[in-house]
């Protein structure tokens, strides 16, 4: 498994700190109420994402919240809307510990319609409207919606599902002039409904459920972890109080899809802790990028790391050098490419991050120290880990070894009343991410499934990730769901899907080991169109091996780390692979030019 070189991980001294210490000055207050509000808030704390934003719609009614397209949205005006449609979904049965299902892409009435879910003491059920089929149903099924809120725009997605099958009112938002047929409108419900503050708002404590954030975990199918207004609250002290640090008058933008926790936590908690706007973007296009950043006036804006490397990877353009902004957020920049995208964008300060949907604490770059993802102050332990089985490994009294400095290890989060970990909605799904008795009888430690290097002084640099999922386009993805797409087509028997490394890229790209039915050949074309109607184009693996059969061990698991090395090195592979050309073209035969034509932006899939 490849790591990020030592050539490129730096140490973190107090020489660093100290370099840096004058440049914090000007933000010490703001920095100061963030540590504050970082270690004071608890889950019987009556404060939730609700109300900060209606206190922020009270403070500054006039100020723009929301951007998008040529179009502004006051805070006063957006609380209103919120609060319309609370009185839209109290109607209709929502109540504190409901769910309401958000199936919508990026755009105002969106984020809106989230929104008024949590005003009432619900949670946002943030569903991936590239689901599609038996993954949808089974997301949906994990929700339990009171009240399911349809796009018009996504209609394909929930028509993927049996009607039986999907539970609650479903009520569609329109998009446009398009409207959802077969629902009544939330707008149109919404003409006439009361826009004053929901009482329910008030008693909303941060250890109440704020959202459910779909991630594709180790299972296979998608898992719904759980955001509390504790985690969204700690992001907002955290992240935007410590690390983004945004004043009244900055503009952040965001083009990632509102169901990821960058853009509904981490991007909205920076945002309505300073009273700024949040500028969207419907997704994000390597053409139109700096275009909109220009054009909304950004001083900031929300990444993943692949999301550098596609910028960096496009030819010079004036918009690149217009823009205003001075500060970005997100993580995943990698260390070989951190200098030369900061230094050809000018971004003056990168607030990398180390975090994720279900992880318990976060680490921020809250000193702008390059190459990290930044401190935490709270406990957490990086541990020598079995590269076969990617569980931690034990000594022989039973406890775990951490590693030495230098070497990557698997991270693990202490659990505590300051740092809870919420969990998925399937209890045994949660269990199964939680150590006992690590270092010492009776503690609890959540395992990251992420290796990470130590930098020092509480800094850590991101590694890789274990287990069955990997990383691929921003998105996790789950081999047994690849697998299982694989697995229904009629040509083949059998399947291992992985993740393998492609030079100039960020995280890992699809590659699958299959056999073919007996009595049937590979045919590359007809398995390209099952697979896009099957699964996200994220998920779709780049490379496919043919092979004669898949090795398994006692347990009947696939043995996926020989093939995860071997990956498609013509040196170590003899069988024929075929790769990802694009939806028209489906699968080629491999040639030695396509990991470049990957990484340059040529083959985009």
């Amino acid at each position: 498994m490849e790591h990020t070189s030592k050539s490129t991980i730096r140490r973190v001294g107090l020489a660093d700190v100290l370099k840096k210490a004058p440049a914090l000055i000007p933000d010490a207050p703001k920095m100061l109420r963030g540590a504050v509000g970082l270690v004071t808030v608890t889950g019987d704390t009556k404060k939730s994402l609700g109300l900060v934003f209606q206190d922020a719609a009270s403070r500054h009614p006039d100020r723009p919240f929301l951007r998008f397209e040529g179009a502004e949205i006051s805070y006063g005006d957006a609380n209103r809307i919120v609060n319309r449609y609370a009185a839209v979904y109290a109607k209709h049965g929502v109540e504190k510990g409901s769910v309401v299902g958000i199936l919508a892409s990026n755009r105002p009435h969106t984020l809106l319609a989230a929104l008024a879910a949590v005003k009432l003491g619900a949670t946002a059920g943030m569903l991936n409207y590239n689901q599609r089929g038996d993954v949808l149903e089974h997301s949906l099924k994990l929700l339990g919606s009171t009240v399911l809120v349809v796009g018009a725009e996504s209609r394909e997605a929930l028509e993927s599902v049996s009607a039986e099958k999907v539970k609650g009112v479903v009520i569609g938002l329109r998009h446009g002039d398009d409207m959802l047929d077969g629902a009544a409108d939330l707008d149109d419900l919404a003409e006439g409904a009361s826009d004053a503050d929901p009482r329910a708002c008030a008693n909303v404590s941060a250890r109440d459920k704020a959202f459910y954030i779909f991630t594709s975990g180790t299972t296979g199918m998608p898992k719904a972890s759980t955001m509390s207004h504790m985690r969204w609250l700690k992001s907002m002290y955290g992240l935007g109080g410590l690390g983004v640090r945004l004043k009244s008058d900055d503009v952040l933008y965001s083009c990632l899809p509102l169901y990821h926790n960058n853009a509904l936590t981490v991007s909205l908690s920076s945002v309505l802790g300073a009273g700024a706007t949040l500028a969207l973007g419907r997704s994000f296009s390597v053409s139109r990028f700096w275009d909109e950043v220009v054009a909304t006036d950004a001083t900031a804006f929300c990444y993943i790391g692949e999301l550098c490397r596609y910028l960096l990877n496009q030819p010079e353009r004036p918009a690149e050098r217009q823009h205003k902004v001075r500060v970005i957020v997100g993580n995943g920049l990698r260390p070989e490419i951190w200098d030369d995208f900061q230094r050809r964008f000018g971004i003056e300060r990168i607030a990398e991050f180390y975090g994720a949907s279900e992880c318990n604490l976060a680490f921020v770059n809250a000193l702008n120290i390059d190459k990290t993802a930044g401190v935490c102050p709270l406990p957490f332990a990086i541990v020598d880990y079995d590269q076969e089985t990617e569980e931690p490994r034990r000594g022989q009294n039973g406890k775990l070894r951490k590693v030495k400095p230098g070497k990557p290890g698997l991270l693990i989060t202490k659990i505590t009343s300051r740092a809870p970990f919420d969990g998925y909605t399937d209890p045994e799904a949660s269990e199964k991410k939680v150590l006992r008795n690590a270092f010492k009888d009776g503690d609890e430690w959540f395992n990251t499934g992420d290796l990470v290097y130590k930098q020092g002084l509480f800094h850590i640099a991101f590694a890789d990730r274990l287990g069955d999922t990997f990383r691929w386009k921003g998105e996790n993805v789950a081999t047994t769901e690849v697998e299982g797409a694989l697995g229904s087509h009629p040509g083949v028997d059998q399947a291992v899907a992985y993740g393998v490394a492609v030079p100039g890229t960020d995280g890992k790209a699809g590659m699958a080991a299959v056999k073919p039915s007996e009595g049937a050949e590979f045919d590359p074309k007809a398995i390209a169109d099952h697979l896009f109607s099957e699964l996200p184009s994220y998920a779709i693996p780049l490379f496919i091996r043919v092979i004669g059969e898949v090795e398994q061990t006692s347990t009947f698991k696939s043995r996926k780390v020989d093939l995860r090395n071997e990956g498609y090195d013509p040196d170590k592979v003899s069988d024929p692979i075929y790769v990802l050309a694009g939806k028209d073209k489906g699968y080629v035969e491999f040639y030695p030019e396509y990991a470049d034509d990957v990484a340059s932006g040529k083959i985009r899939v």
